[in-house]
């Protein structure tokens, strides 16, 4: 049986010191190994942004995706090959900018895939400008006087778009990111899971410290009930979406693949797909 050091390569990560994603990519690996995957069951797709590195420093399969794009791409890949368990992630700029198409449709959708997304409230790449996470207020680059755009309240925005699984964490907890994880894989359906990942380099504003002093645990309020979408919802607001946890989970609704209508048994992946030549005239007479 694999463990967590299976899932490491010789890639050494190039991430600043002290960057969130290091532990989100620890949590990945460890959840992996305790869900008992092997490497070669697991694939994570990435997209662009420095979490976007992600897929290559897992021992995987790894796809770096262009940006915003992770999800198609992962979903792709889970409709080909079901006996993967696919992991897609990204920074909150690539799933909540450029990629906000493709996370609602994902979300809606249902499919068996779990996103994670590292959440640190601005584009570190490309030398730290302000993210659709940013607060108002927040100056950067982009900003100079300070944001006058609301920040996106994404976890609202997954139940409201019909999420079967949210859930939030911090990277400085490893051992709760890790158990989302491994829930968020185990769940027959879409995974939402956004970590707040500080970036030490650009984000002076949204810090360990901060979050800290701000971040409530769901394990904290006294009968807190995860399966009840409307305690979720309000809870959120309450707490302006500062919380960790699992925020909702719908074990009842089925999954994309689960709805389709003669949904093959084996994967794509191991199908013939050899086409005789009286099969190939019959599908171009289909257009003629």
């Amino acid at each position: 049986m694999a463990t967590f050091k299976d899932f490491r390569n010789s890639v050494k990560p190039n991430w600043c010191p002290g960057c969130g994603d290091f532990s989100v990519q620890a949590a990945i690996q460890r959840a992996a190994a305790n869900v008992g995957l092997e490497p070669d069951d697991l694939a994570v797709v990435s997209g662009i942004g420095c979490s976007g590195r992600i897929s290559g420093y897992i021992n995987a399969y790894g796809f770096h995706g262009i940006h915003g794009r992770s999800l198609p791409i992962a979903q792709g890949v889970k409709m080909a090959n079901k006996d993967l368990t696919v992991i897609a992630s990204g920074g909150d700029g690539d799933g909540f900018a450029i990629g906000l198409g493709h996370t609602i449709h994902a979300i809606r959708r249902n499919i068996d895939v779990t996103y994670i997304v590292m959440d640190n409230q601005i584009y570190g790449l490309t030398k730290g400008q302000t993210s659709p996470r940013s607060d108002v207020g927040f100056k950067t680059k982009s900003t100079p006087q300070g944001s006058v755009e609301s920040a996106l309240s994404v976890m609202e925005m997954a139940l409201t778009a019909g999420a079967t699984f949210v859930a939030q964490s911090f990277s400085t907890d490893l051992k709760e990111l890790t158990a989302l994880i491994e829930a968020g894989i185990n769940h027959k359906g879409f995974s939402l899971i956004n970590v707040f990942s500080p970036c030490v380099t650009y984000n002076k504003v949204n810090t360990y410290d901060w979050f800290k002093e701000n971040l409530t645990k769901l394990s904290d309020i006294e009968g807190y009930d995860h399966n009840n979408k409307l305690v979720a919802m309000q809870t959120l607001m309450e707490n302006k979406g500062l919380v960790t946890g699992l925020i909702y989970q719908n074990v009842e609704q089925k999954s994309y693949q689960e709805l389709i209508s003669g949904y093959s048994e084996q994967p794509l992946s191991k199908s013939d797909l050899d086409l005789s030549e009286d099969q190939f005239n019959d599908l171009v007479a289909e257009f003629m």
